[in-house]
């Protein structure tokens, strides 16, 4: 045979060879999917601990994407209670064969309290549950052995507690005073307001001789607070440092003539302006 035909069949025979290297095989891809997605489930399945119970009943914190780990065992009944108040919404398991599921409730108004009953009928089974509630989905590994049970199973929320604990400080930071030492007799509230009318006018302007407050409605929501920008004598205007403590603006300073501005395409003004000029206040 010539030899340079034998030469390029063997290119050919390599070139095919290596296409074919890089083609993943059909089991050898489902074995590989498989062991990502095993890997994932082990990673986020949470077991019970000794630290976590409660008496008889394990406390998992929730979290969402994790996988809880329940164990159970014929002739007795695990009890996996939700957050009191949290409405059932669906419970699908794998096994509905093998396994009893059913529900209940405890518990009256807000204390009102849903419980998932499982039972599985022999050792040596598992399944998966998942439960979906009005506030978040439950997602269960099951698995059953003889004389081994879980009585009770609920969760902590510490997601819920930060968010209980945000709303807490905003209620005490709204009734907190907005300044230490004020005198109500040498507040001064000749300020008039005027120009545009957006969501977030201003209520009102005052000071107390020494720093100058701007009240805004409760509903300021800071990410859409407008800039202060106070206005001299040749109208010219100029940022102004100022802190926000609830719905007031603080400046620390008195001020003639300042103005809120938002906006890009349609910019809304608002003027606060100074009325009058009691002795002692300095205007700027």
């Amino acid at each position: 045979m010539n030899t340079n035909l034998i030469q390029t069949l063997a290119s050919l025979a390599m070139i095919g060879g290596t296409a074919a290297a890089a083609q993943p095989s059909g089991p050898r891809h489902l074995r590989d999917g498989r062991t990502v997605i095993a890997a994932a489930n082990a990673q986020a399945t949470i077991g019970p601990s000794q630290a976590a119970y409660v008496q008889a009943a394990q406390v998992y914190p929730f979290g969402e994407g994790g996988i809880y780990h329940v164990y159970a065992a014929p002739g007795r009944v695990t009890d996996i209670a939700l957050q009191p108040g949290e409405q059932l919404g669906a419970v699908a398991s794998g096994d509905t064969v093998r396994w009893v599921i059913g529900d209940t409730t405890s518990g009256t108004g807000g204390d009102k309290r849903v419980h998932i009953l499982v039972k599985p009928f022999a050792g040596g089974l598992a399944t998966n549950l998942v439960i979906t509630t009005d506030r978040r989905t439950y997602h269960l590994a099951l698995s059953s052995a003889v004389g081994t049970a879980m009585i009770a199973v609920s969760w902590s929320y510490p997601q819920d507690a930060l968010i209980a604990l945000q709303r807490q400080r905003e209620a005490q930071a709204a009734v907190a005073p907005i300044a230490v030492g004020l005198d109500a007799e040498h507040l001064h509230f000749d300020y008039a307001i005027s120009g545009d009318r957006p969501a977030w006018r201003p209520i009102r302007a005052f000071d107390d001789g020494r720093q100058t407050f701007i009240e805004f409605a409760p509903t300021l929501v800071i990410g859409e607070a407008p800039p202060l920008f106070l206005v001299d004598a040749k109208g010219g205007a100029h940022l102004v440092n100022y802190r926000v403590r609830g719905r007031y603006y603080i400046v620390d300073r008195i001020f003639d003539a300042a103005e809120l501005r938002l906006g890009t395409q349609h910019q809304d003004i608002v003027r606060i302006t100074r009325t009058g000029a009691a002795s002692g206040r300095q205007g700027g």
